[in-house]
């Protein structure tokens, strides 16, 4: 599999979760979409980038078990959050409830959003070793009536846990309460049926797992709370809304964004490349002819494997059982300073793998995709823990 992709051969490279990787022909199809854009920017943006974005979105929606009315592509799931968190109608005194695993530039936003709204951003500990079967429970007893919605990644990214996310919209739902769920690390690691899941809002990056361009991502919005989004970029989308009544020729735009109150205010918002978007069905079918549920399953065995070797040299504990992690999981390390020890990964054994830390423990975060070999899984064991003894500590 390492040879459909762009990877430098001599980096051993398990840190697919931060950023991905395209597949070669992936990005053949990406640039293949900026070349035609730049043989007549006006035709390929103003009169048939709508359509293209549609045949898209509808690729994208049946992979995911959605309906594409219910889609807006944007450029990442952090962006997908902030235009959740700033159409929220949030009012002094209410809260935001949310993890204490969230990703950090999520956490800033609320935090933000929050304190412009008086409002409050309450984050309920989720302990380690996680246990799955209390989650709901702990995260619904920290509900309270001034609670207006709850926020948790489907795949953690300091710990890569799998939180259950459609228990949890359903248990909100009872209780009156909207649900916003990062799905960051989900599309092409989990199976997906954004139906089943539930959440009012669901944000997801399609360029790490899915393996699609960089800048590929999508905000999935339930039917009812549609109207109250607003894009964090006003432009031509909003023309019919706000210019009622004045005489203005709408076809361009129209053309250009579709008629769904979704795309129209978030799909035209100035010039941008739009390429990465295009490509993602290419991403969708590359897995498939792969057989990627099977790739995933071995990553997964692998990713296990791995963690369980090194514990046994260093005798630390795990952070929640296999069945918690996908293709990604944590390895708790002891190290004074993590930042050096992902230093000598680095430059002494050529391992891209990142660190991570949640409360005082600390983890080396390994992402195993299906270009990753055993051998490479061998080298970050030897390297964490070579034969005169752990060596974890930098």
């Amino acid at each position: 599999m390492r040879e459909h992709f762009l990877l430098d051969p001599g980096t051993v490279f398990l840190n697919h979760g931060s950023y991905g990787a395209c597949p070669k022909p992936v990005f053949a199809e990406f640039q293949r979409w900026q070349l035609e854009m730049e043989r007549n920017p006006v035709d390929f943006l103003g009169r048939r980038s709508g359509a293209l974005l549609a045949a898209a979105r509808a690729r994208l929606a049946e992979y995911l078990g959605a309906d594409a009315a219910d889609l807006v592509f944007v450029s990442n799931a952090t962006t997908g959050v902030n235009t959740v968190a700033q159409s929220l109608a949030l009012q002094p005194g209410d809260e935001v409830l949310a993890t204490d695993h969230e990703y950090g530039a999520c956490d800033a936003t609320w935090r933000a959003a929050c304190t412009r709204a008086g409002a409050r951003y309450r984050r309920v500990e989720i302990p380690l070793p996680f246990d799955s079967d209390g989650f709901v429970d702990r995260m619904m007893a920290a509900v309270t009536p001034r609670t207006k919605l709850v926020f948790a990644s489907h795949v953690t990214s300091t710990t890569a846990l799998i939180f259950p996310v459609a228990a949890l919209c359903t248990a909100a739902r009872e209780r009156g309460i909207t649900t916003l769920i990062d799905g960051a690390h989900a599309p092409g690691q989990l199976p997906l049926d954004l139906a089943a899941v539930g959440a009012d809002y669901y944000t997801g990056n399609c360029h790490k797992w899915l393996c699609a361009p960089k800048g590929a991502a999508f905000l999935h919005v339930r039917r009812e709370h549609q109207a109250g989004i607003a894009a964090p970029v006003v432009s031509w989308g909003y023309v019919a809304e706000l210019m009622a009544g004045e005489q203005h020729d709408t076809a361009a735009f129209d053309a250009f964004t579709g008629h769904g109150l979704l795309q129209r205010r978030l799909q035209w918002q100035g010039t941008r490349d739009i390429a990465a978007f295009l490509a993602v069905p290419a991403a969708i079918d590359f897995q498939q002819q792969h057989d990627w549920p099977s790739w995933q399953r071995r990553c997964h065995a692998l990713a296990c494997a791995t963690r369980a070797r090194v514990a046994q040299h260093n005798g630390l504990p795990a952070a929640a059982p296999d069945a918690a992690f996908a293709q990604m999981v944590v390895i708790p390390v002891a190290t004074a300073d993590p930042a050096a020890l992902q230093r000598r990964l680095f430059q002494q054994h050529r391992i891209e793998v990142p660190m991570t830390q949640h409360g005082r423990q600390r983890f080396v975060r390994v992402s195993v995709q299906a270009y990753n070999t055993e051998a490479e899984l061998d080298a970050l064991v030897l390297a964490l823990c070579p034969p005169a003894g752990p060596a974890t500590a930098a």
